[in-house]
Formats: C-alpha cells, sequence, structure tokens
C-alpha cells in the first residue's frame, strides 16, 4: 500500500470515528465534513493537505444528473481513420466527417500495446502493424485517409523511435505532436461550439496532462504531469500544486463546465455511465476514492490530478466524453 492511500485511508477512518462520536451524542444533523475543508494560499501543499478534500463518499452511487447535450448530425461525410501511438500503446479511430466539421465515430480499438509488449524485432513490428492497417482498410477507409498520429507522452518512451522508423519503411507519414498541439487538438474534439464561451477542456494521459481554453478567440494550451508520474518518482504534493497553478490560470468565466478525456477519467465514467451514453458527468474525486484504493498507483494518481483541477479551477462538473480523442481532433484539422 502506498504512502498516499494510507493518507486517504486514515481521513476517512478519523472521518468515520468523527461521526460515531458526534452520533452517540445525539447530533444527527451534521453536515458532511468535506464540505468544510478550506482551501490554502500558501504555494506549498504537503501530502495531508491533498488528501483532506478527498473523504469517501459513496463510490457505488452516481448523484450527478444526465448530460443532455447532443452533439450535430452529420450529413454525408467520408470515412477517415488515425492510429495514435500512446504511452502505453496504440489507439485506432474510424469517423465518418461531413463539410462542415461535424463527425461520428463509427469504429475504434482503444489500447492494443501488442507493439509495446509482445514484438522483439522489426519484422515482427511490420508483421503486426500490417494487420492493424488491415483491418481499418477492410473497413472502407482508403489509404489516403488513414493517418499516424504519435502522442506528446509517447514520444517520451525509448520504444518509440523504433516504430516510428518501422512505420516510415512502411510508407507512412508519422505526425509527431507538441504537448500543447495535443492540447488544442483536444479541444478541437472535445468542446461544443455552444460551450466555447464557459467551458474548457482536459486531457489526462499517462504521459502528460493538458489543459486547453479560448481566450480572445486563440486556443490556450498548458502542459502538466500525467497520470503515470510515480515512475518519474514524483510526488503527489508536486503534481498537484502543479496542476492546481495551471487550473487557476482558466479564466473564472470558463469554468462551468469541463470537458474531460484521458484514460484514468474512462475508468471513473465507467463506475457511472449509463447505457450508452455519449457524455458521462463524473462524481466529485471523494467518490472515486475505493476505486483509486482498489485499481492501484495510476489511478491513485490520476485522483489526485481530478482533486487539483478541481481546486485551482473551482469547477464544480466535468464532463466525460465517450467517443472523443485528440488524434479525432487531428483528423478535423485534414482537409476535405
Amino acid at each position: 500500500m502506498t504512502n498516499f492511500s494510507k493518507i486517504l485511508i486514515g481521513a476517512v477512518l478519523g472521518a468515520s470515528i468523527f461521526f460515531a462520536i458526534q452520533y452517540f451524542m445525539g447530533n444527527k444533523n451534521l453536515t458532511d465534513i468535506t464540505n468544510t475543508a478550506t482551501q490554502t494560499e500558501e504555494t506549498t501543499t504537503t501530502k495531508e493537505e491533498v488528501a483532506e478534500p478527498i473523504k469517501k463518499a459513496n463510490p457505488k452511487k452516481n448523484n450527478t444528473t444526465p448530460f443532455e447535450y447532443k452533439p450535430p448530425a452529420v450529413v454525408g461525410g467520408k470515412l477517415m481513420g488515425v492510429v495514435e501511438l500512446g504511452a502505453s500503446g496504440f489507439n485506432s479511430f474510424i469517423i465518418r466527417k461531413d463539410s462542415e466539421d461535424n463527425w461520428e465515430r463509427e469504429k475504434y480499438e482503444w489500447g492494443n500495446s501488442f507493439v509495446f509488449d509482445q514484438m522483439a524485432n522489426g519484422e515482427d513490428i511490420v508483421t503486426g502493424l500490417k494487420k492493424y492497417i488491415i483491418n481499418i482498410l477492410d473497413y472502407g477507409v482508403s489509404g489516403r485517409n488513414i493517418h499516424f498520429v504519435v502522442s506528446s507522452g509517447a514520444l517520451k518512451e525509448a520504444k518509440t523511435k523504433k516504430i516510428i522508423n518501422t512505420l516510415k519503411k512502411m510508407g507512412y507519414v508519422i505526425n509527431t505532436v507538441s504537448p500543447e498541439e495535443e492540447g488544442r487538438f483536444a479541444l478541437r474534439c472535445v468542446l461544443p461550439k455552444e460551450y466555447e464561451n464557459n467551458s474548457f477542456v482536459v486531457d489526462v494521459g499517462s504521459g502528460n496532462t493538458k489543459i486547453s481554453w479560448y481566450e480572445n478567440n486563440r486556443i490556450i494550451s498548458k502542459e502538466g504531469h500525467g497520470a503515470k508520474y510515480y515512475v518519474r518518482e514524483l510526488g503527489d504534493s508536486e503534481v498537484y500544486n502543479q496542476i492546481r497553478k495551471i487550473g487557476e490560470e482558466v479564466p473564472s468565466s470558463l469554468t462551468k463546465t469541463c470537458f474531460i478525456i484521458g484514460g484514468v477519467p474512462f475508468n471513473f465514467a465507467k463506475q457511472s455511465r449509463v447505457g450508452n451514453e455519449r457524455f458521462t458527468v463524473l462524481e466529485q474525486p471523494k467518490g472515486y476514492l475505493s476505486l483509486a484504493e482498489d485499481k492501484g498507483r495510476k489511478i491513485e494518481c490520476g485522483l489526485n490530478i481530478y482533486q487539483s483541477l478541481v481546486d485551482g479551477t473551482g469547477c464544480q462538473k466535468f464532463v466525460f466524453d465517450w467517443d472523443a480523442n485528440f488524434s479525432i481532433g487531428f483528423l478535423l484539422s485534414r482537409p476535405g
């Protein structure tokens, strides 16, 4: 068990003892002590201060309301495909995009890590990638409309260069993106036009977190640490402070809603998704404490990032988009 988990569990036990004492003393009208947690203006935050707001709630009950937004319908359009090389493996998406840049996702594959985990040499990589690409071609996407994007987080991985070289030998153009570009693509894909004047976007990846918003008709995109920061031996407090500071830069007029994507938010949203809804409103961070304890350090670190976003921006409504990905935003930037 990590130190961070012990701190969280200690906070929960302390709260439980507090409630028990108050109950037997006859005070049955207590308010949730998590609502009385105060914000500190100091620049340094200890692990205890990070943990304090994340008191245990009921993680199995979804206390949020549905998000009723419906994306514009796609009129006609053409198929486009993108293969994203991320920090943990490959993702692929096939979308139909029309002349107004309206889009709908037709097929996808998340988290295919065969290249990272199973292939030892260049010949194996070529064989595996060809099978991967054939699946996209068989769906009806023309070769010229298949794109390859390397995420900014993947560029930090040692294996990435070998895979990029293999793809280039196969004749594909490889598009690498900076963290700032990745944030802009995420916003282009995720943020509905109706929300441009009151909302912002967050993409929590394994390698980094991107926070983006519109300001004076241009996109502002900032990078922070990702959910696997523990691999780099970074402390929870250091990451909390960094992400919170970036969150404080988001104008208060744009914090009505945060549209959020990424692997850890995906795990959060799974806990309360209703049917096949496109959008799931997340619980507050305390609602995922048990999930973090069960699923390990990456989820725990992601929860720390989520809490820092809430504290930094003041936003109380985080909406996960099940269809979106920054690489789809890249496709929307392509001609056609």
